[in-house]
């Protein structure tokens, strides 16, 4: 029997620090020092790089010159377009499973806002995160990988804009609007789907205002990080 293969370091260091930008723990503009990270996680710089690399290219970690790496910092006319763009391919999202999800994947919905509910008020990184997964998890169930990956960036790209310019706010309405998308899907009603998207969606970019400056230290950060067995 052939063993199952467990994740390198380069993949843990490149998951473990993606989940750290992705719930708002190291904000945006975060130096994210080599050796820093390279002594917290026990691995070598090259290591370190080639996961900032990864996450380069998903445009969570810009790389400046006399500067190095940081978290990525979308400017207010990225974020318009994003958010602009990503009205239009989860409309489509909703069109295309509307038509065809299936018992199973509903089921897999609700498993997840299960789980959302259950850090509803009790845990905020972890409900920020959850509640960008539910979009892509919309987006994987239909079945089209090209439509996911755009989905998918365009979420995590909105983690950076919510944690620069968000003010604060409660995932209860997030949580209940997500409930409200998968009666929607299971009555096959694209009307109150599409409806019920835009106003979400709308109510997230809506919360979008200068925030102030976090003085959040990386090792404290990676700390939590670089021994979470969920990462």
């Amino acid at each position: 029997m052939t063993a199952s293969k467990s994740p390198t370091s380069g993949v843990i260091v490149y998951q473990r620090l993606r989940r750290a930008i992705l719930e708002q723990a190291l904000k945006p503009g975060t130096r994210l020092r080599e050796d820093a990270i390279g002594e917290q996680f026990g691995v070598s710089r090259t290591i370190v790089r080639q996961a900032l690399v990864r996450l380069e290219s998903e445009h969570l970690v810009d790389t400046q010159r006399n500067r190095g790496a940081c978290v990525a910092e979308p400017t207010l006319d990225e974020a318009e377009q994003i958010f602009e763009i990503r009205h239009c391919l989860e409309a489509e999202v909703i069109r295309r499973l509307v038509q065809r999800i299936s018992v199973i994947g509903l089921e897999s919905l609700d498993a997840h806002v299960d789980q959302e509910d259950r850090v509803r008020g009790k845990d905020g990184p972890v409900s920020i995160r959850l509640a960008g997964e539910f979009h892509i998890l919309l987006a994987e169930l239909t079945g089209n990988k090209i439509l996911c990956n755009y989905v998918s960036e365009l979420v995590t790209r909105c983690s950076l804009i919510l944690a620069m310019y968000s003010r604060s706010h409660s995932s209860d309405c997030a949580v209940d609007e997500h409930r409200q998308i998968i009666q929607a899907l299971r009555d096959k009603d694209i009307d109150a789907a599409l409806s019920i998207m835009n106003h979400h969606l709308g109510a997230v970019q809506g919360r979008a205002s200068l925030s102030g400056d976090d003085d959040d230290n990386l090792q404290s950060v990676l700390a939590r990080y670089a021994e979470d067995p969920k990462a």
